[in-house]
């Protein structure tokens, strides 16, 4: 009767990893959504910000337009298998990124309401 506790033994460890692995692989996939949506979300605020802030000698939007292309590159090439700790890093700079230019957005309109008046 030995086999049998064994087998299931076996069993119940095949179905732990099983259970731990899909566990993995959906936080980590709702980690690879999170910073699509993130880059979704900075990169409408830097048109917003383009719209925003018109015709100027330069385009200080550029530069932000041409990292967030960069960072979308990298999710393309590399997101689908990347680390938890990799897409926590890249959905915290674009957090931050989307924090400055909402800043910069912010003192932009105060900036025209207090010149306009």
């Amino acid at each position: 009767m030995q086999p049998i506790p064994s087998l299931l033994l076996a069993i119940c460890l095949a179905a732990a990893i099983v259970v731990v692995w899909r566990h993995h692989v959906r936080r980590r996939h709702r980690a690879y959504a999170r910073v699509l949506d993130a880059a979704d979300a900075l990169e409408a605020r830097l048109r917003i910000a383009r719209a925003q802030i018109g015709p100027t000698g330069g385009d200080p939007v550029r530069d932000a337009l041409q990292e967030m292309l960069r960072q979308r590159l990298w999710l393309q090439q590399h997101g689908a298998h990347a680390d938890l700790a990799a897409l926590a890093a890249m959905e915290a700079s674009i957090a931050q990124a989307l924090a400055r230019i909402d800043r910069q957005l912010a003192q932009l309109a105060l900036a025209r309401a207090g010149g306009g008046a």
